[in-house]
């Protein structure tokens, strides 16, 4: 399972902190301007409101870009399906993607899985061409088959990952899938699943060690 280390990544949480209050400085300063009749002030005080209200976005401003990545970075949004790969404020491509079902799987009283795409901050720990997948415990208990060992054959699938496939670590990975139809949709065991065209997009522009933002 993803640490929950991962998902109280400082920078992360800072870097949305600090949108939101730019969010918020920049609607009170758009207030002020559009009803002034509204507000006891003369224009002195409104002159120094607004002064101060610029000054703090500005700060905000360059905080906010210097927690920006420098190099390619991927953001995920799961609830809409949807991510965005940036180079610095410059969006390369937007596109649909696949996130986690939220389907829980039991296997009696024994061990359950939750299959959602966990958020935080990550960053890719490597990068893999025509990738194979090793099939973990709960996809034979999901099929009702017998689990078997460690590296028993039935266990690796070729082709099913895509093209390409970039780990996030713990088993979670952005990778392509047979299922093009299903892009857009919550139907993950966790991964990001993405078209064809995304994937290869995705993999030549992010290095191991870019950051991926998933929230």
């Amino acid at each position: 399972m993803i640490s929950y280390n991962n998902l109280l990544n400082w920078k992360f949480l800072l870097s949305i902190a600090v949108i939101i209050a730019l969010c918020v400085a920049q609607s009170l300063s758009i207030w002020l301007v559009t009803f002034p009749s509204t507000t006891k002030i003369n224009s002195f005080q409104e002159d120094s409101i607004q002064q101060a209200y610029q000054l703090a976005i500005t700060a905000i401003d360059a905080k906010l870009n210097k927690l920006k990545p420098t190099t390619n970075y991927l953001v995920v949004n799961s609830t809409s399906n949807e991510f965005y790969l940036y180079n610095q404020s410059r969006l390369m491509k937007q596109g649909k993607c696949s996130t986690g079902s939220y389907i829980l799987l039991k296997n009696g009283d024994l061990q359950q899985w939750m299959f959602k795409t966990p958020k935080g901050g990550y960053k890719v720990l490597g990068k893999t061409k025509n990738p194979v997948w090793k099939k973990p415990d709960w996809a034979f208990i999901e099929e009702g088959l017998p689990v078997p060992s460690m590296n028993h054959p039935s266990r690796f699938e070729y082709g099913v990952l895509g093209d390409y496939s970039l780990s996030l670590g713990d088993g979670y990975l952005i990778h392509g899938t047979l299922y093009q139809r299903f892009i857009g949709l919550p139907v993950t065991h966790g991964c990001i699943r993405l078209d064809k065209e995304s994937l290869a997009l995705v993999y030549q522009n992010l290095s191991t060690g870019s950051k991926v933002y998933l929230f």
